[in-house]
């Protein structure tokens, strides 16, 4: 039997460890990824604009990486809950968080104790769309333009209560942001525990004006069953386009609207990321699929990325954290 001299030896097992090594290089990572199925947390319950855009989504990438694309609801804590378990995940591209600006503009600023830090346990892979905050009212409101609304609110302080999903929320900010803009207006805050109570009561005539999603009113917009007044938007939305712009109305700066944002976890290979990113950019050249985006009242971002993506969150983080300071807002 032919002996393997020493110096042979130590040869071989260095090409061997130089293999091991190329073998699980990023490239190699990125065309062997992903490999197994793709969880997607949630960190809102079911039903909502979040929860819409995430099955949409998992549906249409779970078909083009050829991978399961599990949605996994893990709500809580306004979003925190399975914000953190999303930023404790191993960094492998097989855990993937669907953000918003509750979750990594507001909750940050907010929230005296939090588990995470919204720009540094996440990288930032894609922004799919933004969903507005909308000014609405109940039909017995004599209003019938936001201009109207307005000069009747200030004509009357403290005569018109309006409801949010709750104090701190994206709801309740954007609710402060349009009354600023307007002229500092009396008006009383009433926090409900989600948008659903919200919305109901305002149909019901229990409350005479709400600040919500436009995913939240739209439906009952387009049937009629509440004045939707104004988007706090730099232009109209495309699922309701017959709804003017606060900016229309004189306010250039009501601007307040959340977002749709794919995160993973810090650390997570470049070029798994890239890969995730350059797959979500094709989902999103799709025209059924940025209608069926449309449809729930999310506007789509056409020509996102990770540089791009990082961007649009600093700018929200700036957005909402003097209002949040100016109100004294703390959980």
């Amino acid at each position: 039997m032919h002996q393997v001299e020493p110096g042979s030896r130590r040869f071989l097992g260095v090409l061997l460890t130089c293999c091991a090594a190329l073998s699980f290089t990023p490239a190699a990572l990125a065309d062997n990824y992903p490999a197994k199925s793709i969880r997607l947390i949630v960190p809102f319950p079911p039903g909502g604009q979040t929860d819409n855009v995430s099955r949409l989504l998992g549906n249409a990438l779970g078909a083009q990486l050829g991978q399961q694309i599990l949605v996994d609801n893990r709500s809580g804590a306004s979003g925190t809950i399975g914000t953190t378990e999303a930023a404790r995940a191993e960094p492998d591209g097989y855990t993937l968080l669907m953000g918003t600006a509750s979750t990594h503009a507001i909750n940050p600023t907010f929230m005296t104790t939090i588990a995470y830090n919204a720009l540094n346990d996440f990288a930032p892979v894609i922004a799919l769309g933004t969903g507005p905050m909308t000014i609405s009212v109940h039909s017995s409101v004599p209003a019938r333009t936001l201009g109207h609304l307005i000069a009747d609110a200030k004509a009357h302080p403290g005569k018109y209560l309006f409801g949010t999903a709750g104090v701190g929320t994206i709801n309740h900010l954007g609710a402060e942001i349009f009354k600023a803009s307007a002229g500092n207006l009396k008006m009383v805050h009433v926090p409900y525990k989600g948008a659903g109570p919200a919305v109901a009561d305002l149909m019901g005539g229990q409350i005479p004006m709400i600040c919500s999603s436009l995913s939240s009113v739209i439906p009952h917009h387009r049937a009629g069953r509440l004045r939707t007044l104004t988007v706090l938007k730099e232009e109209r939305s495309q699922g309701a386009p017959d709804i003017p712009t606060a900016a229309e109305a004189g306010l250039e700066n009501a601007i307040a609207y959340t977002f749709n944002m794919i995160f993973v976890p810090a650390g997570t290979p470049t070029t798994i990321i890239d890969k995730l990113s350059t797959t979500m950019q094709k989902i999103m050249a799709d025209r059924s699929f940025t209608q069926a985006l449309i449809k729930v009242g999310v506007d789509p971002i056409l020509d996102s990325n990770p540089k791009k993506a990082a961007a649009v969150l600093r700018t929200e983080i700036a957005r909402y954290k003097p209002v949040i300071e100016r109100l004294a807002l703390k959980h």
